[in-house]
């Protein structure tokens, strides 16, 4: 026996039309330079300007979106050359974390990221500007004293390293972050209200 589908009429004064919602999973690479200094484990921070989002914070040394057909290493290894000027082999990245985070505030979540952090102690080359435009300086920060403002996605993992690195326990293999109440998901200028 076949079934049929009953259409229900739509209700009065309904015009057409529906609100569609598009879920998009951005993902990112973020390299962070580590050293050690006088002080203990420092990394190295870039100082953001012009580019609209976290200007005025420190944050990771290089980092980016992985393009379209690149792989997540790819990424890291352009993004380490293009912001900072040095030469990474793909094998020297340690990953950290891979970060499931959401900007949005209010729980809809339409727009998430996957960020995967790597951590690393070799590279070819001096680190310096190569985007003056969008970098106000290059700085040798220790973890145990990061400046401010660091984005608040950035500065949880930051800490996670600086508590493994003083043998804490190991940098989980995945986190997330602006899920849950007070994760500083409302520091995001560029959150969207639900």
């Amino acid at each position: 026996m076949s079934r049929r589908c009953q259409v229900e009429p739509a209700a009065p004064g309904y015009r057409g039309g529906m609100t569609v919602h598009v879920f998009s999973l951005v993902p990112a690479a973020y390299v962070i330079l580590l050293r050690e200094g006088g002080r203990g484990p420092e990394v190295l921070l870039q100082l953001r300007r012009g580019t609209g989002y976290m200007d005025g914070h420190w944050a990771c040394g290089a980092a980016g979106h992985v393009e379209a057909g690149e792989s997540v290493l790819d990424a890291a290894v352009r993004e380490a050359r293009e912001e900072i000027g040095v030469v990474v082999d793909p094998r020297a990245l340690e990953p950290l974390t891979a970060m499931h985070r959401s900007n949005d505030v209010g729980g809809a979540a339409l727009e998430q990221r996957v960020d995967f952090f790597f951590a690393l102690r070799r590279w070819e080359g001096e680190p310096g500007v190569r985007e003056p435009a969008r970098t106000g300086g290059l700085a040798w920060c220790p973890l145990a004293g990061l400046p401010e403002p660091v984005p608040p996605h950035e500065r949880a993992v930051l800490e996670l390293l600086r508590e493994s690195l003083s043998g804490g326990r190991a940098v989980p293999a995945i986190t997330t972050f602006g899920f849950a109440p007070g994760e500083g998901i409302d520091l995001y200028r560029c959150a969207r209200e639900h």
